[in-house]
């Protein structure tokens, strides 16, 4: 048996992503000494809330051609096979399979498809709040974020550098910035 959660201000329904105040982004680390950051200019996603926000679910994707690291040349790299393969493999997904309190924090579990290889992971939730816009639109805001292995997902091309060590590193994080409008 589920537990119901009370969140004030939640509504069950349908809501979509407002592209124009949300990201997603991620950051590896390159060359060991620093982090690298990119983000996915077109994405898209839909949360169904039901009464209980923990029967929330969560379909969403990410044009890997629209990936932006601001390099021209390191972004059409990561669109190769080395890294996203994009013509073969032009959407990263995501679809949840469920939300759960853990502790007093929110945890989106779910299946995250990256170049054809579908893996689980579990998303660490941070509830915005809800609150409406000057045009009347019904908006909820949050923060989801994750660590992967790349290798994982088959995306493991690297370059030994001559003072030891590799040019990009293993773990991303993948941060996701949300404001979400609920649809009449």
């Amino acid at each position: 048996m589920t537990d119901t959660i009370e969140i004030p201000g939640y509504k069950a329904g349908t809501w979509t992503i407002d592209p124009s105040h949300s990201e997603v982004a991620f950051s590896v680390r390159h060359m060991l000494i620093s982090k690298v950051k990119g983000k996915f200019e077109k994405f898209d996603a839909t949360f169904v809330t039901g009464e209980n926000p923990l029967d929330t679910k969560v379909t969403a994707s990410a044009d890997v051609a629209s990936v932006n690291t601001n390099d021209k040349n390191r972004d059409g790299h990561l669109a190769t096979n080395d890294f996203f393969d994009a013509p073969t493999h032009p959407e990263l997904t995501f679809v949840s399979t469920g939300v759960r309190l853990e502790g007093g924090d929110y945890k989106v579990d779910g299946d995250l498809t990256i170049k054809g290889v579908t893996k689980p992971v579990t998303f660490d939730f941070e509830f915005g709040g809800f609150g409406t816009d000057p045009y009347g639109n019904y908006k909820a805001g949050f923060t989801a974020t994750t660590e992967v292995d790349r290798n994982e997902f088959g995306v493991n091309w690297n370059a030994a550098l001559e003072t030891g060590g590799v040019l990009v590193g293993d773990k991303v994080t993948i941060t996701i910035e949300v404001q979400a409008v609920l649809q009449p």
